[in-house]
């Protein structure tokens, strides 16, 4: 069995819609802001596609219209920009800006599980997302965290080889499984986890720390050169 890499990342962008502008009166500081999108989490994505040929999936709209990786019906759907809009409103919002990139996910996703079973393989999924150093106050005590569904061997396994192959490249490096949020919580991945079997699919959220981004300078390609390196031992890749 090999591993087919599949890639994407809900939080690409904090574009607003001209159509919505009007919405963010008031609220233009979130937008910069780990509120509004994870920094550094699509050219990281970007890198780990196309270094690995795998296929990309990304939307650069604002988390703060509709969090793409937020299910229909949660309370953290929307932010306080968009929550107050009528049903019939924040129906066309959904149906314009946020079903697109869902649906795209789900198709891509349904051809490469389809592809990879049929020859005897899984599909790998990567979820690229960033998080803010520092949030109500507590300092998050994590470079890179792994998030995936414990309940699921492969899941398990996956992260381990990557976890275990990032402290042999870097030992300084402070890597925490579930952190800053479980595995197993509402997103992408695990919408993902009810479709397909733990054989056929292993889902996980890599979580890089926004300091890294934030200060600039040699740290954040050095980290991002690391966790492609060892992202490619992680992986059962098939021979070419």
């Amino acid at each position: 069995m090999a591993d087919r890499l599949f890639v994407t990342c809900e939080h690409a962008g904090n574009v607003v819609p001209k159509e919505y502008a009007h919405l963010f009166v008031g609220h233009e500081h979130l937008l910069p802001t780990h509120r509004g999108w994870d920094p550094g989490a699509l050219l990281l994505a970007r890198e780990m596609a196309e270094r690995l040929g795998a296929p990309l999936y990304f939307d650069k709209t604002t988390r703060l219209l509709a969090d793409l990786n937020r299910s229909v019906g949660t309370p953290d759907l929307h932010s306080e920009a968009t929550r107050h809009l009528g049903k019939a409103e924040r129906r066309r919002l959904l149906e314009a800006y946020y079903f697109p990139h869902r649906r795209r996910v789900e198709v891509g996703l349904a051809e490469a599980v389809a592809e990879a079973t049929a020859a005897g393989d899984r599909v790998v999924h990567v979820a690229s997302h960033s998080f803010t150093p520092e949030l109500h106050g507590k300092v998050r005590t994590a470079d890179i965290g792994m998030l995936y569904d414990p309940r699921r061997p492969g899941e398990v396994a996956f992260a381990s080889a990557w976890i275990e192959a990032l402290r042999a490249r870097d030992g300084a490096l402070r890597l925490r499984r579930n952190y800053p949020y479980l595995g197993a919580s509402d997103g992408v991945c695990q919408v993902m986890r009810r479709r397909y079997p733990p054989e056929a699919y292993v889902g996980l959220e890599l979580e890089v720390n926004q300091r890294y981004v934030e200060a600039g300078g040699p740290a954040w390609p050095k980290i991002r050169r690391i966790l492609l390196e060892t992202l490619g031992q992680a992986l059962d890749l098939p021979s070419r």
